[in-house]
């Protein structure tokens, strides 16, 4: 019995105690402990994010990249600033550009100007002599300038946007206080407006070669070269003339020293406050005037002077007689065969007829029947919160009434080649040197054209007076052909 009892026990030892050794059976294993994840797996849900924030620094760099050195290198089209547009006769503020087909038409050819009297020819008239309309141009429509029409006019300089916003800001400021100063004059009478019919009447004593008028109810700062230089281009082609500008500012201290080289020289031009109680007396916005003292009349939102200014170039026209000028209309040639003349804007390209005139250069004897109907008007229809209503569009609104009734008012409607021979939204190229041949050749044949066709060009000052005038340019050439003292200060230096 020992020996099976030795043999148990062995047996039970091994259950018990199993035996040492280095390589374990796979039976022998201890239970797994929990599986970990690779890493490649673990970084994939961080990886797409990863990824497209890195294609996005790839097409910003890349973008950057080609915007900064390959868009440069690019050829650009052509500009179409210069191109003639095709507008309909329905609108009358659809002008086209610089020249429309009508005017291509006008400007054909640059043959040497005709006198006067055959320029007059081209306006049809009745058999009374009067007329409204403008005539038809029977010439074949034309390119204007073929060699040089695709040329661009030089492109214009741009102003930083904080100077701009500063200086409307100013602009805002010095027209609500124009407006009060503006509002005393319509509403009072002063030392010096009782001596306007005086002045007026020295300066109309002797025998005037042409009496011209200009009215300024802008700040005196703001009579500066370029009006200067308007005045030097009428007494240019016009010597024995007489000028009366009527204007508060000017009848200053300053203003006179402004006009001194002319004083100095014995050009006749007078100053003078507006005496505007004296100039609607007997017309129909004499009554209005009363309404306006009386309060009853608002001024609206425009600024007053100009609206004033349209009012009181009629009543000086209506009471002396004579041309009135903007004071941004250069003259290019003597006015000497025009009488009760007006110049269209804008004519009708299928028709030829006129579709807006302009009062900016108006010529008319005393007391002509058609002054007494604007005026009329001006006193029936004022709204004072309408640019352009109470001038340019109230002498188109009364003649084209007064053209439906038919002839009979012995009127000259000039083209618009005679003093609007550019667009206004066309007139900055003109104000800019050329900066190589292809813009030299524009701007001579440019200058020959208006030179042979215009009486004067009107500067739209309202979209041109923060351009300077560069020397070379369309507008600093013909000022030098119409300049009267002429030196190096009407242009802005060039490096």
């Amino acid at each position: 019995m020992a020996p099976a009892t030795k043999a148990q026990q062995a047996a039970s030892s091994m259950v018990v105690s199993p035996p040492a050794s280095s390589s374990p059976g796979p039976t022998m294993m201890p239970p797994p402990a929990a599986a970990r994840k690779p890493l490649h797996l673990l970084l994939l849900p961080l990886s797409l994010p990863a990824l497209l924030l890195l294609l996005s620094l790839v097409f910003l760099l890349s973008h950057t990249t080609f915007s900064l050195l390959i868009c440069p290198l690019l050829p650009r089209p052509p500009s179409r600033r210069n191109a003639t547009t095709t507008g309909g006769s329905g609108s009358s503020d659809n002008l086209g550009a610089s020249m429309d087909r009508t005017m291509q038409a006008f400007h054909a050819s640059t043959p040497p100007p005709p006198p006067p009297s055959r320029r007059n020819a081209t306006v049809t008239t009745s058999s009374s002599g009067a007329s409204l309309g403008v005539s038809k141009d029977h010439k074949t429509v034309q390119a204007f300038h073929a060699s040089v029409a695709a040329a661009p006019p030089p492109p214009l300089p741009a102003a930083p946007a904080s100077a701009l916003n500063k200086m409307s800001r100013n602009s805002k400021k010095v027209s609500a206080k124009r407006n009060k100063s503006l509002l005393k004059l319509l509403l009072t009478i002063t030392p010096q407006t009782r001596l306007f019919a005086a002045r007026a009447d020295e300066l109309f004593a002797a025998p005037c070669a042409g009496r011209f008028f200009m009215t300024w109810l802008s700040p005196l700062a703001q009579f500066g070269r370029r009006e200067l230089l308007v005045l030097e281009s009428l007494f240019r082609w016009h010597r024995g003339a007489c000028l009366l500008v009527a204007s508060d500012t000017m009848d200053s201290a300053g203003g006179r020293g402004k006009l001194r080289p002319f004083l100095d020289r014995g050009l006749r031009v007078a100053v003078t406050s507006p005496d505007f109680a004296y100039l609607l007396s007997g017309t129909p916005a004499e009554a209005w005037l009363g309404a306006v003292r009386r309060g009853g009349v608002s001024p609206g939102s425009v600024p007053l002077g100009q609206n004033l200014s349209n009012l009181l170039r009629l009543a000086l026209l209506y009471r002396y007689g004579g041309v009135y000028l903007d004071a941004d209309v250069v003259v290019l040639k003597p006015f000497s065969g025009l009488r009760n003349a007006i110049g269209a804007q804008a004519v009708d390209e299928a028709t030829g007829d006129w579709r807006r005139l302009n009062n900016a250069v108006m010529v008319f004897d005393r007391a002509h029947p058609l002054l007494r109907e604007f005026i009329a008007e001006f006193a029936a229809a004022f709204d004072g919160s309408k640019w352009g209503h109470n001038g340019p569009y109230l002498v188109s609104r009364v003649a084209a009434r007064l053209r439906r009734r038919g002839p009979g008012l012995n009127l000259t409607v000039l083209p618009p080649r005679a003093f609007y021979p550019v667009h206004w939204s066309k007139i900055g190229g003109l104000f800019v040197a050329p900066k190589d041949r292809k813009g030299e050749r524009w701007v001579k044949a440019k200058v020959e054209n208006i030179r042979g066709e215009s009486f004067g060009i009107h500067l739209w000052n309202r979209e041109s007076r923060r351009l300077e005038i560069e020397e070379g340019s369309v507008i600093g050439r013909l000022i030098s052909d119409s300049c009267l003292f002429c030196n190096s200060s009407m242009f802005v230096n060039q490096e």
